[in-house]
């Protein structure tokens, strides 16, 4: 069976806690890699991107509704200097530009999971939780996570609290990120 499901769970943190995470993570777990992202989202009825990062860009579809805890990805890896051009191809297909994230990122792995510490500008601090899986083990995988977390004692998140902070920057990504 294949493992194309991603399972996370994601919650916002204070500056403070981001720092303190920085630290335990840098001493209890794998440093992976640091990285800045920047993500253009596409107005699509799919959950459309592209990304340059500090290795390169990509294409990136992610099936299912946003926030949702377990979604199938498909990743199309280009070089950096792609970017520019694939914005262009999606643009003369008749797509624009929904949403641009800038963020940094640190991931880490701790106890075989990838854990990501973010800054998106204009968004917030966010530690984020993930492991790949098959439908068969995604409710036994996201309660590890959710386990996982509380160990780390931080609230999870609610759907409802992302989904308003997600519309939020929708509309004002442009004044945010200025």
């Amino acid at each position: 069976m294949s493992e194309n499901l991603e399972v996370e769970i994601r919650a916002f943190i204070s500056k403070e806690k981001y720092e303190e995470l920085i630290k335990f993570f840098n001493e209890n777990s794998e440093l992976v890699k640091e990285d800045f992202q920047e993500t253009h989202y596409f107005d699509c009825e799919q959950d459309l991107r592209i990304q340059k990062n500090n290795k390169g860009s990509k294409i990136w579809l992610k099936k299912g509704k946003i926030h949702d805890d377990a979604r199938e990805e498909i990743e199309i890896f280009t070089e950096e200097k792609s970017f520019d051009e694939l914005g262009k191809l999606f643009n003369e297909l008749g797509y624009n530009i929904e949403i641009k994230w800038l963020r940094e990122r640190k991931q880490y792995n701790w106890k075989n999971i990838k854990v990501c510490l973010d800054y998106t500008q204009g968004y917030g601090y966010i530690i984020e939780l993930e492991k790949k899986t098959d439908e068969k083990h995604k409710e036994e995988i996201l309660a590890e996570l959710k386990e996982k977390l509380n160990e780390l004692n931080i609230p999870l998140t609610s759907k409802e609290e992302f989904n308003e902070r997600y519309e939020y920057y929708k509309q004002n990504w442009r004044r945010l990120i200025a």
